[in-house]
């Protein structure tokens, strides 16, 4: 029996029960009206595959039945389910550690349909605030259904907490500069979502950039005075160029009003405590406007003193503040200046994470969340075995060191070129190793999602998935670097220590591994349940791209750099329409799930290449 994350506790018994035509899903009288979406869930789950239409209702329970109580004995975050003769009992804690032993049932009902093993279990989980981090901005903004979607899988996991990443992708009521050529979320999106996600016991937690990363709202003509570097406005736009700058300039007051009034907005629609104010990648503080203040003050303190003027208005209107850790780790002696019910994200994504950071916030007396990553950014199909790498790391830290959270981030740097889809193994691990210290190894944790989250009998689905982005070689990043240094004119140097640091010459060898890897998934997908079989469309589409960009980096790197022996099979013509191909199908897959947000912007990535390529092709074929 697959169980994810796995219980504390479990006590198997011989014998089985099997639902039938007289079984009901009872709420006892201890249950409040939320927990009627938790008997939705089973019914459907029943239905779906147990083949059963069994109705819910209040009252009391008879023989066979499944009863769901509220019994705050038991603890806030403690359950308890068995299963035996007499029926299945589901008791919680509070509302929301039923729901968690309801996603119990509903993992133990999806393997063995209405023949329910006997068995007793007891959980809780380790740390009470698992979350996940999805970047709306820079990139994919996905559709309301499309989060909800992750909204249900969350609450399938037992994760409580969903935080979306927005810089300008809010339609903010009186700053149409800021999302005028975006595709926002609305108000009624919000207000919509955060009531689901709270129906499913996950709080929808704000989060918003209030000090670095502005790039639109900096670059707009009412605000680009406030930008810490002269000359943010009318700059042609870059995925370096809006990652790099646009820090506000703290030295001028009219900074604070204006993030206050952003906060303001944003917070209202929220019911959690929590608001994240961001404040990360400050890289431009203090070399520019706020120069003079910076060197009479200290950068270190200048930085306090603007997050610590948002966190008293946050405080001042009920809400708890949280901001990403990486500067205050390198001034561990100002923390004491911040409120004390500050919480500090504490971000790192490395394979081979140190301590470091999380050791210096816990002995400066920190309250922390720990924020490992999925490893998706920048790639078509997620770095998977780094992710699960990572994520292990930073549990252990998290519970080495009394973290009260863990907020598994979902970035979108460049374009979030990533199908969702691929994020959910990370997630899945979040899920899995903050809720428990459980020995899991890389390959049957893959398994048990293949099986459990996917419905391929055979266990193999995530496994290979994890080895797709192995066969990059002309990966997006560089791909965005070409681009944009080219139009820089900065061409002959960075583009020939770039091609140097790449082996070209894989490219025959990673597509056919790619080729063989296509041809596997086809062979799995035959006995995957149907509903999960779009993935093999999704993957098709990654793998295509990946296949593409590996022949055009290969073309290229025998033009710019003068490798003769890194003669490609195909001319610039014939990749440039690949190029072309590649991105309609992509386009389609892009518009299932999310709303336009950067995808003009990836199209053009494809078509600058197809151009350049034809304009190649000509000049060397001496054509006009």
């Amino acid at each position: 029996m697959i169980l994810l994350p796995p219980p504390k506790m479990v006590k198997e018994a011989e014998g089985s029960l099997l639902l039938g035509r007289k079984t009901m899903i009872v709420m006892d009288a201890s249950c409040p009206a939320g927990t009627n979406v938790y008997a939705g869930m089973l019914k459907e789950e029943i239905k779906k595959w147990g083949g059963l239409n069994i109705p819910f209702v209040r009252g009391k329970a008879q023989k066979g039945d499944i009863v769901l109580k509220v019994d705050a004995a038991l603890g806030a975050e403690r359950y308890h389910l068995t299963i035996g003769e007499e029926g299945v009992g589901l008791t919680g804690g509070s509302l929301r550690a039923l729901g968690w032993s309801v996603q119990t049932l509903r993992q133990i009902l999806r393997q063995s349909a209405g023949l329910l093993p006997y068995l007793a279990i007891w959980d809780e989980p380790d740390i009470s605030n698992r979350g996940f981090y999805h970047d709306v901005t820079r990139g994919r903004t996905q559709t309301l259904e499309n989060l909800k979607k992750l909204a249900d899988t969350m609450a399938f996991y037992k994760m409580t907490q969903l935080q979306l990443y927005v810089e300008h992708t809010y339609l903010f009521r009186d700053i149409p500069e800021l999302w005028r050529h975006e595709t926002p979320l609305t108000a009624e999106e919000i207000l919509e979502l955060d009531q689901y996600c709270y129906e499913r016991g996950i709080e929808l937690v704000p989060s918003l950039a209030s000090f670095g990363h502005l790039c639109n709202l900096l670059s707009t003509r009412t605000y680009a005075d406030l930008c810490e570097l002269p000359d943010s406005f009318g700059k042609p736009f870059s995925f370096f160029g809006r990652m790099e700058h646009h820090t506000v300039n703290v030295s001028d007051p009219r900074s604070m009003e204006l993030i206050k009034q952003l906060i303001g907005e944003y917070m209202q629609l929220f019911r959690t405590n929590k608001f994240n104010i961001c404040a990360d990648e400050t890289f431009d503080l203090g070399k520019g406007r706020s120069r003079g203040l910076a060197e009479k003050k200290g950068k270190g303190n200048l930085y306090v003193e603007f997050i610590t003027g948002l966190f008293d208005f946050l405080i001042q209107n009920g809400k708890q503040p949280m901001f990403w850790g990486d500067i205050i780790c390198g001034y561990p002696d100002l923390l004491k200046k911040l409120p004390k019910n500050v919480i500090c994200l504490n971000w790192g994504y490395s394979e081979e994470q140190r301590d470091t950071e999380t050791r210096i916030l816990h002995d400066a007396g920190a309250i922390q969340y720990i924020c490992p990553g999925t490893r998706g950014w920048n790639h078509w199909v997620n770095e998977i075995y780094s992710g699960y790498r990572n994520i292990t790391r930073m549990c252990g830290f998290g519970r080495k060191y009394g973290a009260i959270g863990v907020l598994n981030t979902d970035w979108g740097d460049f374009g979030h070129i990533n199908h969702p889809v691929f994020s959910i193994p990370g997630l899945i691990y979040g899920a899995v190793f903050s809720w428990g210290d459980v020995d899991l190894g890389f390959e049957e944790l893959n398994r048990q999602i293949s099986i459990l989250e996917f419905g391929d009998p055979t266990g193999q689905l995530v496994g290979l998935l994890s080895r797709i982005d192995q066969e990059t070689v002309f990966g997006w990043h560089n791909v965005i670097s070409f681009k944009e240094w080219t139009q820089k004119g900065e061409v002959q140097d960075k583009i020939l220590a770039r091609f140097r640091q790449e082996d070209m010459s894989r490219v025959p060898s990673a597509n056919e591994h790619l080729d063989e890897l296509e041809d596997s998934l086809r062979k799995l997908s035959r006995s995957m349940d149907s509903s999960s079989r779009s993935i093999v469309a999704i993957t098709h589409s990654a793998m295509q791209a990946i296949r593409i960009w590996n022949e055009v980096g290969w073309y290229l790197s025998g033009i710019y750099s003068g490798m003769l022996y890194l003669e490609s099979e195909k001319d610039g013509m014939e990749l440039a329409a690949d190029l072309e191909n590649c991105l309609r199908f992509y386009q389609e897959i892009w518009r299932e799930n999310s709303k336009e947000g950067d995808l003009s912007r990836i199209s053009d990535v494809f078509y600058w290449y197809a151009d350049l390529l034809r304009d190649d092709y000509r000049k060397i074929h001496g054509k006009n």
